[in-house]
C-alpha cells in the first residue's frame, strides 16, 4: 500500500505574508535593532528571497513597521477631557507611555531612526493636540508663559522622548516609566515639584490604571501592528 501524503498545508496570501514580515520584524526588532532580515524571514515562516516580493530592501520594511506604528499611536494616544491644561498635557504624556512601553526599543528606533522625519509627519496630529493643550495653559496662566508655546510644545515631545531614551536604557519598569513622563512634562511646562507630586497622588486621570485607548489585552499588539 502507497505511504498515504499528508495535505499540504494552505499557503498564505501575499497580504497574510506581508503582515506577517511586519509583525516578526516589530517582534525582533524590539530584541535587537540590528537584527538580520534573515532571521525576519524565518520568524515570519518566509524565506530571504519571498521577502523581496513584499519590501526592496530591510529599510523598507522598517520604514513601513515604523509609519505603521506611529498611525497606530497618534491614532489611540488621545487627550482627556479635562479643564486643567497641565494635567490634560500630562494625561496625554501617559496615554504615549502606555502605548509604546512594552515595545519601547522599537519605539525608539522608530523615532530616532532614519525614517524619524516621516514618522514625525504621522504623528503630527498629536503634535497639533500637544500644541493646542500648551497654548491653552499659557494663555490661562496654568503654564509658564516665558517661552514661546509652541517651543514649549517641543520641549514637552523631546521630554517625553527623554524618558523613552532613559527606560530603554534603564530598563525602567511600567511604573516607573508612566511616573517619569508625569514629572517629565509638568516640570518643563513650569510647575514645581511639590505641585508635580500633588498633581500626580491626586488626580485619576494621572494614574498608572486610568482607562487608557490601549487595554492590557492589547500589549502583544506593538507600535509596529497594522491598524485593522
Amino acid at each position: 500500500m502507497p505511504p498515504v501524503t499528508p495535505p499540504r498545508a494552505p499557503r498564505r496570501d501575499a497580504a497574510a505574508n506581508r503582515e506577517a514580515l511586519v509583525t516578526a520584524a516589530v517582534l525582533l526588532l524590539n530584541r535587537d535593532p540590528a537584527v538580520p532580515l534573515d532571521a525576519i524571514a524565518a520568524e515570519a515562516g518566509l524565506s530571504r528571497r519571498s521577502v523581496y516580493g513584499h519590501f526592496a530592501t530591510r529599510d523598507d520594511l522598517v520604514r513601513e513597521v515604523s509609519l505603521r506604528g506611529a498611525a497606530r499611536v497618534a491614532d489611540l494616544a488621545v487627550p482627556v477631557d479635562v479643564d486643567d491644561a497641565a494635567v490634560q498635557l500630562a494625561a496625554l504624556g501617559a496615554a504615549l507611555w502606555a502605548q509604546v512601553e512594552h515595545v519601547r526599543v522599537m519605539a525608539r528606533l522608530t523615532v530616532r531612526g532614519p525614517s524619524a522625519h516621516a514618522v514625525g509627519d504621522a504623528l503630527s496630529p498629536l503634535r497639533r493636540a500637544s500644541l493646542d493643550i500648551v497654548r491653552r495653559g499659557v494663555a490661562s496662566g496654568r503654564m509658564r508663559g516665558d517661552v514661546p508655546a509652541a517651543r514649549l510644545a517641543r520641549l514637552v515631545e523631546g521630554a517625553v522622548l527623554s524618558v523613552l531614551d532613559e527606560a530603554t536604557e534603564s530598563e525602567l519598569s511600567r511604573a516607573e516609566g508612566h511616573h517619569l513622563v508625569l514629572v517629565a512634562v509638568l516640570s518643563i511646562v513650569g510647575l514645581g515639584w511639590r505641585e508635580v507630586d500633588e498633581l500626580v497622588r491626586t488626580r485619576p486621570e494621572l494614574r498608572l490604571d486610568a482607562p487608557r485607548p490601549r487595554t492590557d489585552d492589547d500589549a502583544p499588539a506593538t507600535v509596529g501592528e497594522a491598524a485593522r
